[in-house]
């Protein structure tokens, strides 16, 4: 009697449990080096957008200024006074309105979806060195007034108490 020995011959085209194991944690080391180095440069990528949004919009609010002689009011729908013509009181301000400032499939929301903040400048509280406006991206967290908003930033110094503020007040106005 003859006995019949395994070859591998015999196994034309065969792979081993060994071998497919070995094939997908490759596999797996690849996928995650990719991902660990990709994922950082998306981040980047989307505060970049965000960046570029926020500047195209406060472009086209300078060109809704020199049209209209101000900036949007709330009253005048904010950011939406870009794309759509508001209702004016004035009639001879709606004729200078030449819109849309953006293009029309632009959505006025960040890489994350945010909505943009446009907060205009009370006028019977605006200081002359006051920004007309604030126009900033609430970031990836979604919350504003934190560090990682992007655009216009309200930089508040913390006072601890009333003499801090004294010598903040003196060191700007050169009083010694």
């Amino acid at each position: 009697m003859k006995l019949k020995l395994n070859s591998r011959k015999s196994r034309k085209g065969a792979f081993t449990l060994i071998e497919i194991l070995l094939v997908l944690v490759i596999i797996g080391l690849v996928a995650t080096a990719v991902v660990v180095n990709l994922i950082p440069q998306q981040e980047g990528a989307e505060r970049n957008a965000a960046k570029i949004l926020v500047d195209n919009v406060r472009s086209s609010l300078d060109n809704y200024r020199l049209n209209i002689g101000r900036y949007p009011t709330e009253e005048d729908g904010g950011l939406l006074a870009l794309l759509k013509k508001p209702e004016y009181e004035n009639e001879r301000l709606g004729a200078k309105w030449s819109g849309p400032y953006v293009k029309k499939d632009t959505a006025l929301t960040d890489p994350w979806g945010n909505q943009l903040v446009y907060e205009p400048a009370d006028p019977e509280f605006k200081q002359p060195e006051d920004p007309d406006y604030r126009l900033y991206s609430m970031g990836p967290n979604g919350i504003g007034g934190d560090e990682d908003d992007i655009g216009d930033k309200e930089q508040e110094e913390e006072v601890e108490s009333l003499e801090d503020l004294g010598e903040a007040g003196d060191s700007t106005t050169g009083n010694e």
